[in-house]
């Protein structure tokens, strides 16, 4: 007999919530058995995070895809793209890597991935899983369970990663690496040694206790300890990343932290000189100088909705060589388009080496062109009554409007966006002007003013 089961753990991307409560082995074991049944497939890639929750869930899970007739390979303990990596390197049909990213303790969840490391989303799988899961219709047992086999080497990877760079131009830069006690710290123990920098690490060890404070440099707060180490050894350039390390933020030599949007230009215009005429994949939140790096580089900026999904779908459909959201998400072509927290500081690293210039001299030029405000979060009652509040103010002004993903509305000297969360009752909003610090700050003020914070 079937047992009613809680699935308000499955979001639109990925599935997440607390544990035990949302998320527990039970819950994960279905999802394996699922998970086999919707792909048909006979080999699966699993991996997770730190989180204490993880080799339980792990455990369950395995035990679900076997049972199913899948045969798995457990790579342990790593960050969400080594998963990536592996399912495409691998041949395999699918991927799971048990990870709740950058959210708080005692939270955990799964990202899933079909064969060639695409993901599976709301609807490319996601929801039907989600059903099977509700109803208890798993799909059959195997008559042979599948086999475990163990993949823990990361040979392989690291040797795709220095293939972005060429190590006889690297420069000796001295690096403050931070991890936040997050998955990251394993792989810089094996690339280190392989580059010529001088490394300060701090937080390097795993650990889902997280007695630095929960791995989300987005969190000013949790930026203080890289800063103070950072200045402290006088280092050229600070790193740091999330949980799951699929998200990699930088801090220049003055401890100064730069906003995502303006890596994802940087990143664009390094890799059009590689492959001229290319594509580039943005997303709407903040476009204006990606927009012109691309075009400055020759390249063709490509506007897409927000989210990994969204963003890995249409590099493939316009064979873009590079993906960039304002949120520190970077996409790969030849990282099987998918996001990675590696690639991007290696890729900078060379760009200071070959320039001799600092982050800060590589940046600075774009930041006072198109200053923005950064994300801003409002709680509010209601995101689309509060969307059509806004929108019906700025309407009779007879700016160009785009939908998008949201709102988004472009002044000659000013624009923002506006989005709903896909999660959460929240309204999202960024904004960035032509070279007016000043704007900046009075348009952030009207628009606030509009939004409509529940108490």
């Amino acid at each position: 007999m079937h047992t009613p089961i809680s699935t308000q753990c499955f979001k639109a991307y990925d599935i997440r919530g607390q544990v035990p409560s949302d998320l527990n082995e039970d819950v994960a074991y279905r999802i394996g058995r699922a998970m086999v049944t919707e792909l048909q497939g006979k080999s699966i890639v699993l991996g997770r995070d730190m989180r204490l929750e993880s080799p339980m869930l792990a455990e369950a899970m395995i035990r679900g895809l076997c049972d199913a007739g899948a045969n798995v390979i457990d790579i342990g303990l790593c960050g969400t793209e080594e998963v990536y990596f592996a399912t495409s390197a691998l041949s395999a049909d699918g991927g799971v890597m048990i990870t709740a990213s950058h959210n708080p303790k005692g939270y955990n969840g799964m990202k899933l991935v079909k064969s060639e490391s695409r993901p599976i989303s709301g609807d490319t799988g996601l929801n039907a899983i989600r059903e099977r899961v509700e109803s208890g219709d798993l799909g059959p047992l195997a008559s042979s369970p599948g086999e475990i086999r163990f993949e823990l080497s990361k040979v392989s990877y690291i040797k795709h990663l220095l293939s972005y760079v060429d190590v006889a131009k690297l420069k000796p830069l001295k690096i403050l690496a931070d991890p936040g006690n997050g998955a990251a710290g394993l792989v810089l123990k094996e690339i280190t040694n392989k580059l010529p920098f001088e490394w300060v690490i701090i937080n390097e060890e795993p650990d889902g206790n997280f007695p630095n404070g929960v791995p989300n440099p987005l969190l000013s707060e949790n930026r203080e300890l890289t800063r103070e180490a950072l200045l402290a050894n006088s280092c050229d350039l600070g790193l740091a990343w999330d949980g799951d390390f699929d998200r990699c933020f930088f801090f220049d030599e003055k401890g100064r932290f730069i906003e995502g949007y303006y890596l994802v230009g940087l990143l664009a215009e390094m890799l059009l000189k590689q492959h001229p005429g290319s594509k580039i994949i943005h997303d709407p939140r903040l476009t204006w100088n990606t927009i012109d790096q691309v075009q400055l580089a020759g390249g063709v900026p490509v506007l897409c909705k927000t989210g990994h999904a969204f963003i890995k779908e249409r590099m493939r459909l316009e064979n873009a060589i590079y993906g960039g959201e304002m949120s520190a998400h970077h996409y790969f072509r030849d990282f099987a388009y998918c996001d990675s927290g590696m690639i991007p500081w290696l890729l900078v690293t060379v760009l200071m080496s070959t320039t001799e210039k600092k982050l800060a001299q590589l940046v600075d030029e774009r930041i006072g062109a198109y200053p923005c405000s950064g994300e801003i979060n409002y709680r509010v009652e209601s995101v689309s009554n509060t969307l059509q509040k806004v929108l019906d103010y700025y309407l009779p002004m007879n700016p160009d409007i785009d939908k998008t993903d949201g709102i988004s509305i472009s002044f000659s000297d000013w624009r923002f966006n506006l989005r709903g969360s896909n999660t959460e009752p929240l309204l999202r909003l960024n904004i960035e002007t032509r070279g007016a610090f000043d704007l900046l700050g009075e348009r952030l003020l009207e628009v606030s003013s509009l939004i409509e914070v529940s108490k």
